[in-house]
């Protein structure tokens, strides 16, 4: 239940105070983003208002076969087997400020994997951004050199 975000989605009050902090957070973090990138699906969720509010864009990282056109891939290890991501080709141009989102941190394979995608097309990690962290998985500890930030964390 602690990693479940249906009642943030149900609520709009407390929906609308998760954007604000989240918001704050990345004004204060950062002068410059370019592009806030979302996981399939729930960083879909998020993202897209969040960067509407920062006034900049937003760019999709989905599951192998979602998108248009072309794509750079990677496969990833899960728990339980093999996940593959991607995002298209020319969502960011080299060099361009990208914070990834999504909902939880787990295991960390996922977020990883987001952030290889978005090196390989040259863009600049600024962040990871959740807004819960498993802390007892230690996701965090795969992202290594990536900032990362949890607005919520389970031990």
């Amino acid at each position: 239940l602690c990693s479940d975000i249906s009642p943030l989605l149900k609520d709009p009050v407390a929906f609308k105070a998760l954007l604000d902090l989240l918001e704050d957070h990345l004004r204060v973090s950062f002068p410059k983003i370019d592009f806030i990138a979302g996981l399939d699906s729930r960083g879909f969720l998020i993202g897209p208002p969040l960067a509407q509010r920062l006034g900049i864009g937003f760019v999709l990282i989905r599951k192998k076969g979602k998108l248009p056109g072309p794509t750079e891939s990677i496969s990833y290890a899960l728990e339980y087997g093999k996940a593959e991501l991607e995002v298209q080709s020319d969502a960011v141009e080299p060099g361009q400020k990208v914070v990834i989102v999504d909902d939880l941190l787990a295991t960390g394979g996922t977020m990883c994997a987001a952030c290889e995608l978005m090196r390989r097309l040259q863009a600049d990690v600024l962040e990871c951004l959740v807004i819960i962290e498993l802390k007892p998985l230690k996701g965090s500890e795969k992202l290594q050199s990536v900032p990362f930030y949890s607005l919520l964390q389970y031990d």
